[in-house]
């Protein structure tokens, strides 16, 4: 593990699961974690839906999307993950037999594959107590993060929905003026929408000036 700590130890300590970790801990809990890094291409499907998701991944490169279809077939994108983030931990952790989502490369990335096995140990160092504590944070977190998710789709109309997301986005950036991670076929399906009618509401709502935008840079006017 020492390689992949000397690679990419950085990255990870970003996150909260390896949060104020020495090189040595940090060591220490990918070998816990069973840790593994899988290399994939651009549009590779790196997960299918309606299989097990028996590890949480953590993403050291690329970018992937985390999706699922409506009932009319329709893709729509749950989660964009970017490099240092994590994702499917709470499937992995709950054993769910046929995961609702599939998971699919944006960019060339590179995941690190951890395994939640350790958590259900009987007996545990304590260590794994202080691993298995900060695995809890990263699930609140994540909760968070989904309850975000849940504002955005929640809203009825397409223009109540892009000013949600474009206020968090805002929040984030902590200025008015942010890039989001879309192209517009991507942002369609991250609002739940289509991209002719996302289109058209921001072109309705770049004339009413309630917001301007050049490519996936956007600054909200009004709010």
């Amino acid at each position: 593990m020492t390689e992949i700590v000397a690679k990419y130890g950085n990255i990870l300590k970003k996150n909260t699961l390896f949060a104020n970790f020495s090189d040595e801990e940090l060591s220490t809990a990918l070998e816990n974690l069973k840790a593994s890094v899988s290399k994939y291409k651009k549009s590779d499907f790196i997960h299918p839906s309606g299989t097990p998701l028996k590890k949480f991944g953590f993403l050291l490169s690329g970018v992937i999307q985390v999706c699922m279809d409506d009932i009319n077939g329709n893709r729509m994108i749950m989660a964009n993950v970017a490099e240092g983030e994590s994702f499917g931990e709470s499937l992995s952790f709950l054993k769910v037999k046929e995961s609702p989502v599939y998971i699919q490369a944006a960019e060339a990335s590179q995941i690190l594959w951890l395994s939640p096995d350790v958590f259900f140990e009987g007996s545990s160092t304590d260590f794994e107590h202080v691993l298995r504590r900060k695995f809890t944070e990263l699930l609140a977190f994540r909760t968070l993060s989904m309850n975000n998710r849940i504002q955005i789709l929640s809203k009825l109309t397409i223009r109540e929905k892009l000013l949600t997301y474009f206020s968090h986005m805002m929040s984030n950036a902590k200025s008015r003026t942010f890039t989001v991670p879309f192209n517009r076929d991507d942002m369609a399906a991250f609002i739940g929408t289509n991209r002719s009618a996302l289109s058209r509401e921001l072109s309705r709502m770049k004339d009413e000036g309630l917001l301007d935008y050049y490519k996936n840079t956007f600054r909200l006017l009004k709010n």
